[in-house]
């Protein structure tokens, strides 16, 4: 029998090859969702002081299956964005860092996971975040997502209008609101995941003398504009935390002043750091039937460290979940990790 060569076998194999990639692009390329652009009006959003319009937008993502099958019906991922995002930059509307539905595309057609519907709101304020949280000055954004977001949801869309067919995600900010409003909703969702989450820790280190100048020289909305990320940060966790209804321009107190720490007030934001409360919420988790979070190992400084603690108090308290810490930062490997672990998670986790 005559031998064949490597030359000839890569004669006979390569062109096969490039077939069978070019069929498997065209199929990837056929199986593109629905992203959607639509209003909703925000009933418990109604007199926030900030002013904002309470007819948010809401980015949502269809499934290619949907318009081909009436009668099917979906699970729903309810996706949060971080501060100073919107619906619009993670959808692919304008430009950004990343487009949530072309990764979703990509995995739904290459078979990684069963298809689901996604829902992004626009929680971009004045302050350039809402927190997540109910408060007077911002408007009662947890109740907003839990309540509203999802009867809008069940009602307008084929979803699966069950606990166990819902899920709650986030980044950043994002992924703070998803440990929130997760631990406080088990009958509304059944699995969370938080990615790089913000502010899980009650640490209230002091700040630098140029820190609280940046702060004290905010008097007005266009100097608030001009102000770089930390303080605008400071803001809007006050408006969502602290707020004063007596202190315009921006109704919120914060839990300083002169250089030193306000118990009182420091004692508010605590209250609003999820491992200073988790004690209060541990029914709640166990109720949960998927949890998992990450970060990456040279995040914003505080966020690994915090979900190390996270992960050492439900380990106390016997809870079952996913922790991670891999290489990267605060947005290097989001993308990867929504496209390997997050959807992957829900499509294992929800029910269909």
């Amino acid at each position: 029998m005559k031998k064949i060569t490597h030359t000839a076998l890569t004669l006979v194999l390569f062109p096969l090859l490039l077939i069978s990639a070019r069929l498997y692009s065209q199929d990837v390329k056929l199986n593109k969702g629905t992203v959607l652009h639509v209003k909703l009006h925000g009933k418990t959003l109604e007199g926030n002081l900030e002013g904002d319009s309470i007819d948010r937008s809401l980015a949502i993502y269809l499934p290619a299956s949907y318009k081909i099958n009436p009668k099917r019906h979906y699970p729903v991922v309810y996706f949060l964005h971080g501060f100073t995002d919107n619906d619009s930059k993670w959808y692919g509307l304008t430009k950004h860092w990343i487009n949530l539905p072309a990764i979703l595309d990509t995995v739904f057609s290459q078979g990684g996971a069963k298809e689901m519907i996604f829902v992004t709101p626009d929680a971009d304020t004045r302050y350039r975040g809402s927190m997540y949280s109910n408060s007077i000055t911002t408007g009662n954004w947890e109740d907003f997502v839990a309540k509203e977001l999802v009867a809008y949801m069940d009602t307008h869309y084929r979803t699966i209008a069950k606990t166990s067919s819902r899920g709650l995600a986030g980044h950043s900010m994002g992924g703070y609101g998803t440990m929130r409003i997760g631990e406080r909703n088990p009958n509304v969702f059944s699995s969370i995941y938080l990615l790089s989450p913000a502010s899980l820790a009650p640490v209230m280190a002091p700040l630098s003398t140029e820190q609280m100048n940046a702060i004290e020289a905010v008097k007005t909305f266009d100097d608030f504009n001009k102000a770089d990320f930390f303080t605008k940060y400071l803001f809007a966790s006050a408006a969502a935390w602290s707020p004063n209804t007596n202190k315009p321009p921006f109704y919120s107190d914060f839990p300083f002043a002169d250089g030193q720490m306000l118990p009182a007030i420091q004692a508010k934001w605590i209250a609003n750091a999820p491992l200073a409360s988790l004690d209060q919420y541990i029914y709640n988790l166990k109720q949960l039937h998927a949890i998992a979070f990450d970060a990456g190992d040279n995040d914003i400084p505080g966020i690994a460290n915090s979900i190390t603690v996270l992960d050492s108090e439900l380990n106390k308290y016997g809870i079952k979940h996913s922790f991670e810490i891999y290489p990267g930062t605060h947005i290097s490997h989001i993308g990867q990790r929504i496209s390997q672990k997050v959807i992957s998670f829900f499509s294992d986790n929800l029910a269909f």
